[in-house]
């Protein structure tokens, strides 16, 4: 017995579409048998002309390296095997006693033809187009792509980036998945493909003459092509193995290794290798990195309208993509779900409950433009921690989406009023909890012209700044904040420093001369403890930057970045021996732990004397000094800094839970129009921890409010029950709009949850975007707004990220980030 030539082992990209495992066994050859027909000819012709095929590709191919040489082999090992598979075919016995009955029966109309010349030139014609198409196909079989297929570029690792509460915000690189297999594919995904792209899968040997003719026919009557007729496996094929042209030759070559796949493979194989190689939009390939994409979840876990909407990209996945065009990939969704009711895989109940309840993409595919600083400074952790491993990752985070869209709106707000007037190109500012944990942070002004991230990679001089870890030095060293100084003119060698406007106050304490950051008491105190104690202070608390003993540094002349400077201020507002900033909780991959950040909090300071006076100062700057304008309704402390010709302009300071660094300047070291620390970064620090106080507020209002799990039976019986209060209706139908954050439904007013509504133009266009379009609305808390959804999505949400309205004072964070996205966007009312 003797065994069919097995195909090559493949390499490169697509070696798994081959390895089909070992080749089924020959019968053997009965002996004295007849000489072959002519079928069994043509076989040995073919395998003939794939040998040749070989032997010119091996060459060609081995010039153009060891991949392209051994996709050269594939090739021709798949057109030999072809060949082998036509030959074996034609040599059956059924094949051959059909070619005896077609050789009887042309018998008369050879006789025929050679007493009518018409008739005998006909028959050559026929022979000689039989011979030329026979010629095609061999030359097209012959001529098969060594490098054919999908040329998928090689990415990184998909990183999914979680807040603090959990909520997916962005996303990084291209979610890979894993391959699934057969009994992996969700049952409605396998379904839904087949009624939407091939309803014949399971009748058919690879090409489908009925679906080639019925398409033909869609296609004619049309005017153009709407319809294709190519069977799952001729995707397969021509993904696998082939290019996209569309040429004759490529649809004769499909056929062929289609026909030659389905001799092969299971059809259940051939579909699951379709939905491990199909493309679906956003950068993705394979059904399960798609599912993961789209719906954060894993293939086998997909609903009814998420497997519909899955199978609806593979025709236009860069058109439907879910992220972009979400309506457009529901509409498609409705069709498929109507194919799947046709071919009875679903009842119509079924479809129709998936088209009332369509998927919605619950992971973001693209990243809010405002915290891509703070992502980039992610994925830089990641790399240090886990490695650019091959597996996708999600990733918990510190970030809080409030506090950032806060931070962003503030700073962007104030360039906007003054940067141009007051020559203000670029602000900063970063948030900490007092663990050091990155609440928020704004590393420029617009990620999308500029990814130069000012908070951890910008090094300038801090100014006055730096004067905490002299009069630290000084606490240490025995000075008190009640220690008296004179400020006077000051010498050291050359160096003559002077106070900001020129002019002397004599006698001062230490907590005023700190206060008013008077530069010759800061120098005095430096030159008694000496710049190495400076030195040594600052890097206690986590300065890395270069600091050069010199009598300047007293006066902030050393580099620095404004996350270390952050840093360092939070260490002292907690107490703390030092605080090490930090952005990641916890790194998974397929839900296994790759890294979990040990709970542990930072160490008492050893001088806890020297902290507590040092607290003292701080609180006087704001009370009385420099950072007035940073007074907010709780206790808190700072330090302004600014420097030569205000080229810089600092402010950080701390309350009982947050410790905020703010910085404004120019890249190119511009200075600013008069910009001091005490100024517009006390403001900004000031409007930023205003309005996180209270959304901080809020939030532990809400948890406290939250329901509370019920009581046993037993306990509840003694419980006086409550008067109840009549519920507020949910309402659905075609509403008017009053504004842009209040509908009509029938004389009933719905306010809108997180939207403070506009009228004019904006209401205008709300109203014609909801005719005649059905709108739900449920009630959201006690504050009597409504939440309503328009086909599935969040009315507050559409409008906020279409800039059709302002976020209002009970916006939620997913609302605050739709409005944040607007403003980046410049769209609606943000534009400008």
């Amino acid at each position: 017995m003797t065994d069919r030539p097995t195909p090559p082992e493949p390499t490169g990209p697509h070696r798994d579409w081959l390895d089909l495992g070992p080749a089924r066994e020959r019968a053997p050859a009965a002996q004295g048998a007849p000489r072959p027909g002519i079928g069994a000819r043509l076989g040995g012709g073919l395998r003939a002309a794939a040998t040749r095929a070989s032997a010119r590709l091996g060459p060609a191919a081995a010039r153009l390296g060891p991949t392209a040489a051994a996709a050269g082999r594939t090739a021709a090992g798949v057109g030999r095997t072809a060949a082998a598979a036509v030959g074996r075919l034609a040599g059956h016995p059924a094949a051959r006693r059909a070619a005896a009955g077609a050789a009887a029966a042309w018998r008369p109309v050879a006789r025929l033809a050679a007493r009518v010349p018409w008739l005998r030139a006909a028959c050559v014609s026929v022979a000689v187009l039989a011979a030329l198409c026979l010629g095609y196909g061999v030359y097209a079989l012959a001529s098969l792509p060594v490098n054919g297929g999908l040329s998928i570029e090689p990415t990184a690792s998909a990183l999914v980036v979680r807040a603090q509460d959990g909520q997916a915000f962005a996303t990084r690189g291209v979610i890979k998945g894993a391959k699934l297999a057969p009994k992996d594919v969700p049952p409605v995904l396998a379904q839904a493909i087949v009624a939407i792209e091939d309803r014949r899968f399971y009748e058919h040997h690879g090409v489908d003459l009925r679906g080639l003719a019925r398409a033909a026919f869609r296609n004619a009557a049309a005017g153009g092509t709407r319809e294709g007729g190519s069977t799952l496996t001729q995707q397969l094929v021509r993904m696998s193995y082939l290019s996209q042209d569309r040429t004759l030759k490529r649809k004769v070559q499909e056929a062929v290794l289609s026909l030659w796949l389905e001799s092969q493979l299971p059809k259940d194989e051939i579909l699951t290798r379709y939905l491990n190689t199909a493309y679906f939009g956003a950068g993705v390939y394979g059904a399960d990195a798609a599912a993961q994409r789209y719906f954060g979840k894993a293939a086998k876990d997909l609903t009814l309208a998420e497997a519909a909407m899955l199978a609806g990209l593979v025709r236009a996945p860069s058109q439907l993509a879910p992220h972009r065009n979400l309506d457009g990939a529901r509409g498609r969704a409705a069709q498929v779900l109507d194919a799947m009711v046709e071919t009875g895989a679903i009842a119509r109940a079924d479809g129709e409950a998936a088209k009332r309840a369509p998927a919605t993409v619950r992971v973001p595919t693209e990243t809010p433009v405002g915290t891509n600083y703070f992502v980039d400074t992610v994925a830089d952790t990641v790399r240090g921690l886990i490695g650019a491993g091959p597996a996708d990752a999600t990733v918990r985070t510190t970030l809080d989406l409030t506090l950032q869209n806060i931070a962003e709106s503030v700073v962007a707000r104030r360039l906007d009023q003054e940067g141009e007037r007051r020559r203000i190109a670029q602000g900063a500012l970063v948030a900490l909890a007092p663990d050091g944990a990155i609440l928020a942070m704004v590393g420029g002004r617009d990620y999308a012209e500029s990814q130069f991230n000012r908070v951890t990679q910008a090094r300038r001089q801090p100014g006055s700044l730096f004067k905490l870890f002299v009069y630290l030095a000084a606490l240490k060293a025995g000075y008190r904040p009640d220690s008296a100084m004179v400020d006077r003119p000051t010498q050291v060698g050359e160096w003559e420093p002077e106070n900001y406007g020129g002019r002397y106050r004599g006698a001062v304490t230490v907590r005023s001369a700190f206060a008013h950051s008077i530069n010759t008491v800061a120098v005095q105190l430096a030159e008694s403890v000496g710049i190495p104690a400076v030195i040594e202070t600052a890097r206690g608390l986590g300065i890395q930057s270069d600091l050069p003993n010199l009598p300047s540094l007293a006066l902030g002349s050393a580099e620095t970045t404004l996350l270390e400077l952050t840093r360092a201020y939070a260490a002292v507002a907690a107490g703390a021996e030092t605080v090490e900033p930090y952005g990641v909780r916890q790194i998974l991959s397929r839900d296994q732990p790759l890294y979990t950040r040990p709970p542990a909090a930072p160490a008492p300071a050893r001088d806890a004397a020297a902290r507590a006076g040092m607290l003292d100062l701080l609180s006087a700057v704001v009370r009385e000094g420099t950072g007035k304008n940073a007074r907010v309704s709780v206790p808190s402390g700072g330090k302004t800094g600014t420097t030569q010709d205000s080229r810089d302009a600092w402010f950080i300071g701390f309350t009982s839970d947050l410790v905020v660094g703010v910085w404004l300047g120019n890249d190119d070291n511009a200075p600013m129009d008069g910009v001091t620390g005490g100024d517009l970064p006390a403001q900004i620090w000031r409007d930023f921890v205003t309005q996180a106080i209270a959304a901080r507020a809020k939030s532990a209002k809400a948890e406290r409010t939250a329901p509370q799990p019920q009581p046993r039976p037993e306990a509840a019986a003694a419980v006086e029950p409550a008067e109840p209060r009549p519920a507020r209706p949910s309402l659905r139908g075609v509403p008017a709009v009053i504004d842009t954050g209040t509908l009509d439904f029938d004389g009933r007013p719905v306010k809108l949850v997180g939207v403070d509504g506009l009228g004019g133009h904006n209401a205008r266009e709300l109203g014609r975007y909801l005719r005649r379009r059905d709108v739900a609305c449920a009630p959201a808390g006690e504050g009597g707004t409504y939440r309503c959804t328009l086909d599935g999505q969040d009315l507050s949400e559409l409008i906020l990220f279409n800039g059709g309205g302002r976020a209002a004072g009970d916006a939620t964070p997913d609302l605050l980030a739709a409005e944040e996205q607007a403003r980046s966007n410049r769209i609606g009312i943000w534009r400008r």
